[in-house]
């Protein structure tokens, strides 16, 4: 693959950088600037190499039309802080406003262009239309440094199209997603734990299936263990459910047994009466959660204090760990005790601790951990499990 160290003198060149600045905002403030800050070695190393930066991203689902709630002129600004430098904004993405902005750019500097996604060029399923829309924004630049590990699974025109248009590499972060992706694929220290949580167990079949004859161990949280427990025939009152689903972990556990993988599911479960912050909650089994306080109407919302203490042991025996997907419902603080452990569990890894992006990430920030604590913190979410399934990305493919 094409990387930064490929590309020919660049001082006083256009280089469109694609980032993944899609940040979460509330009024305009942005709740975690992660992605952000995953940015800057990239926007750094062409800042010093003298290139005009021109940084192009999306952010939400604007449906291929402007929407002020999705500008990433907030983004602009936390930019120009981190950076320590002024960091100019167009409220444009194509077009002679942009083009005008990109020719006052001097050596050095950086500029960012309004959300891609508000032209509907991006995400089109058109292939033409990509074309087009990519075929504006090549205008704009003389280069091509690809970053935005958390789009690389799409073949959207940024990411794709413009790839083909202009001379194309990888940048830092790209690189260092997938130096740690091939570790956990190809050459994982032992023992190699994968733990999983998040809603549905539908998002995660592809890995599942990858990784069972990779690991030593998986352990299942978060809504998608109910699947698991209803797979064994427990009842899980009004917990989420993907019934359709169940025959398929069945055969997941079969295959586990086969191969000699342990899967840990909850013993314990944290319960509540109804989905709220307040809701009344109660600790029961994880094979008679209908037989508690809330009878059928019980709802799992997170694991339990014995499961908690159970995964965050297996965690600190393991030399790799791969973590995605919060266990319960951790923006409920009555509910968040399970993912707290686990992510506290992650950080006294003795090898190589790796969060798998999404709300993965969010969690781990949220509960007050810092990225530094971990091995590496994923910037990918869907490009990273994809990766992990073994797909082929055509982000990635397009810059080989």
């Amino acid at each position: 693959m094409r990387t930064l160290s490929d590309l020919p003198n660049i001082a006083g060149k256009r280089v469109i950088l694609r980032c993944d600045l899609n940040v979460p905002l509330e009024a305009a403030i942005i709740t975690d600037d992660g992605r952000v800050r995953a940015s800057l070695p990239t926007i750094k190393y062409l800042i010093e190499h003298g290139a005009k930066v021109i940084v192009i991203s999306h952010l939400g689902r604007p449906e291929g039309a402007p929407d002020p709630q999705y500008s990433l002129a907030p983004v602009a600004k936390r930019l120009s802080q981190l950076l320590g430098q002024p960091v100019g904004f167009a409220g444009s993405t194509v077009g002679l406003d942009a083009q005008s902005a990109v020719s006052e750019l001097n050596d050095g500097e950086v500029l960012v262009l309004e959300n891609l996604r508000f032209n509907a060029g991006e995400a089109s399923k058109d292939e033409d239309q990509r074309a087009a829309f990519a075929a504006e924004l090549a205008k704009l630049g003389d280069y091509l440094v690809s970053d935005g590990f958390g789009v690389v699974h799409r073949k959207q025109a940024s990411v794709f199209e413009l790839a083909k248009l202009l001379p194309s590499v990888a940048g830092l972060l790209i690189e260092s997603e997938l130096n740690v992706l091939k570790k956990l694929t190809d050459s994982p220290e032992r023992p190699y734990l994968v733990v999983l949580g998040g809603s549905k167990v539908s998002d995660k079949l592809g890995v599942i299936e990858h990784l069972l004859p990779k690991v030593d161990a998986l352990l299942i949280g978060g809504g998608m263990l109910f699947t698991f427990l209803a797979a064994k025939g427990y009842k899980v009152g009004s917990s989420l459910l993907e019934q359709d689903q169940i025959e398929t972990v069945k055969g997941y556990l079969a295959k586990a047994k086969e191969l000699g993988v342990e899967i840990y599911l909850p013993t314990d479960i944290v319960v509540a009466e109804k989905f709220s912050a307040e809701a009344r909650f109660q600790i029961v089994s994880a094979d008679e959660i209908e037989e508690g306080e809330f009878g059928a109407a019980a709802l799992g919302l997170d694991i339990g204090p014995n499961t908690s203490t159970d995964f965050a042991e297996l965690i600190g025996k393991a030399k790799t760990v791969f973590w995605n997907g919060p266990m319960g419902v951790f923006e409920f603080e009555n509910f968040a005790h399970g993912t707290k452990i686990v992510a506290q569990a992650l950080t006294q890894v003795s090898g190589l601790s790796v969060v798998g992006g999404g709300d993965s990430a969010a969690a781990v920030r949220q509960l007050g951990f810092e990225d530094e604590q971990f091995g590496h913190i994923s910037t990918g979410g869907g490009a990273s499990l994809e990766f992990l399934e073994g797909k082929n990305l055509p982000g990635l493919e397009v810059l080989k």
